[in-house]
């Protein structure tokens, strides 16, 4: 295994600002002694130091060596102006897609001709006006049609009539919601859930419903009267809580004052009125209240340079989130393991260990661009409010179990991907390559292969295997270009600059 040639140079050069200079002048045998024994210890406390930045810093074969050293001569034509140059040595670098290897669900189509014959025998008797004396001759030929004919989209949204015409309303809601989550890009389909959201008065997930497709379908000529929709839609769920929350505001902050006298914590006022009150405030305001709990409370790293580094990643992306309401921030935590973390309203917190286990500047974009789709879309919100979370992070939240609700690692599989497609075009957006993220997952798949547990972040996500099938699709359908700016040379002088703050810290920590 080699390391790259400039370990030993930065490490030495950081070695030679933290030893001290001794003064050999005229003292006594007993203070020589005691000097010396100083200086042993300090050679021995150099030494674990190095050994700590060694163990922080990835190991690289030969062949991932010349790979990298490929990629930043590639960056440096790309800088430079001269693109072609740097597609040439990308192209050199990068494996190619093998597009047989690649897989889609079937597509969705309309026209009615293009069903099989029993297809359309479904089709004509579905079609037909429903009779409220004839309930199962009227869903039992739709129920066949949307099971074996899943692709055909006019069938689900005739289906959910029907059912809603025989009093199914609530059946007709989840099974647009599953067909939605196979085909998010049918505007059809979230046409027809929307009115049955309003009928049932679910404000929030028409909402979600609405933004998800505006921002998955950003050139659709509907987009815009969606996101408009969506925050109209969040408005109304506010203002149910607001009334929900007038009758019982009392009571709670009575519970919460008791418990204050009693415990002299000013947690209880907080568990009391819990998340209700604060869901009132919306995604950017309960982001920034736990957000501003969490700085104080985690070993933030304070390095200038660095967090100028994440910060102008993470603001790059943004640019394309199509969220101008949050107010998007980004930190990073004195924690090796590779792992991130998103709060509502885009508070972004990343561990340093995603800054050392990644091989590139468009890796780590990967990763923050999958964690600000999940911001985008309100994943995070949206649990909350379902009250359904299955994150455990009270190592990271010492302030209560509505903070902990907030901080979400575990989202569904549909979720995943979603954040998968949303990360992906943000990248293709920018000018890193789009397959940041897909790299990225490879990266996470052979760390998954080499240990006995999976890194945390990878832990807490499904089937790595076919998200990377997905984003590989997506970029191939998409013709995104993956030959672009990969940052090779900047990241490895932040991860020298990282390595030495974290082994400093945990050596401090192990005092």
């Amino acid at each position: 295994m080699i390391k790259r040639s400039c370990n030993a140079l930065l490490i030495s050069l950081a070695l030679l600002t933290l030893t001290p200079t001794i003064a050999w002048s005229e003292v006594s045998e007993k203070e020589t002694s005691k000097e010396r024994e100083e200086e042993v210890i300090t050679e021995d406390k150099e030494e674990t130091l190095e050994e700590k930045i060694s163990e922080l810093l990835p190991d690289l074969s030969e062949e991932e060596s010349e790979y990298l050293a490929l990629l930043i001569k590639a960056d440096e034509y790309y800088q430079a102006g001269e693109k072609e140059k740097a597609e040439a040595l990308y192209r050199e670098a990068k494996v190619s897609f093998d597009t047989e290897t690649v897989s889609t669900l079937r597509d969705s189509y309309y026209e009615e001709d293009k069903l099989p014959p029993a297809g359309k025998v479904y089709w004509r008797h579905g079609k037909a006006d429903f009779d409220p004396k004839l309930r199962t001759k009227s869903l039992a030929p739709l129920q066949h049609l949307v099971t074996e004919h899943s692709d055909f989209i006019p069938g689900h949204v005739r289906y959910a009539e029907a059912l809603v015409y025989f009093e199914e309303t609530e059946k007709a809601i989840k099974h647009l919601e599953k067909t939605i989550s196979h085909y998010p890009h049918e505007f059809e389909l979230v046409e027809a859930i929307l009115p049955l959201y309003e009928k049932t008065e679910q404000w929030l997930d028409a909402s979600f419903t609405a933004r998800q497709f505006a921002l998955l379908n950003p050139e659709h000529s509907k987009a815009e009267e969606l996101q408009t929709i969506a925050n109209q839609r969040l408005e109304q769920y506010q203002s149910r809580l607001r009334a929900n929350l007038r009758g019982n505001v009392f009571a709670n902050l009575i519970t919460g004052a008791l418990g204050y006298a009693f415990t002299g914590s000013l947690l209880g006022p907080i568990s009391a009125i819990d998340s209700t009150a604060l869901l009132l405030r919306g995604e950017s305001g309960v982001g920034e209240a736990f957000s501003n709990r969490l700085r104080q409370q985690l070993p933030l790293l304070e390095d200038e340079e660095v967090n100028e580094y994440v910060n102008e990643i993470g603001k790059t992306l943004t640019t394309y989130t199509g969220r101008d309401d949050f107010e998007y921030e980004f930190h990073v935590i004195k924690d090796d393991n590779l792992n991130a973390f998103a709060l509502p309203g885009g508070k972004i917190f990343i561990h340093a260990g995603a800054i050392l286990n990644t091989k590139s500047e468009a890796e780590l974009a990967g990763l923050i661009a999958h964690e600000l789709a999940h911001t985008d879309l309100s994943h995070g919100f949206q649990l909350v409010t379902e009250g359904n979370l299955l994150a455990n992070v009270s190592q990271f939240v010492p302030f209560g179990r509505t903070a902990t609700n907030l901080i979400v690692l575990n989202y569904s599989r549909d979720m995943e991907r979603e954040a998968d497609e949303i990360g992906t075009r943000l990248l293709a957006s920018s000018h890193y390559a789009a397959d940041g993220l897909y790299n990225l997952m490879l990266t996470l798949e052979d760390k998954k292969q080499d240990r006995p547990s999976p890194p945390v972040w990878l832990s807490t996500h499904p089937e790595t295997e076919e998200r990377i099938n997905n984003i590989k699709t997506q970029i191939i359908n998409n013709n995104y270009n993956r030959y672009r700016y990969e940052g090779v040379a900047r990241h490895q002088a932040m991860q020298e600059k990282v390595a030495q703050i974290l082994a400093e810290h945990q050596l401090k920590v192990q005092e």
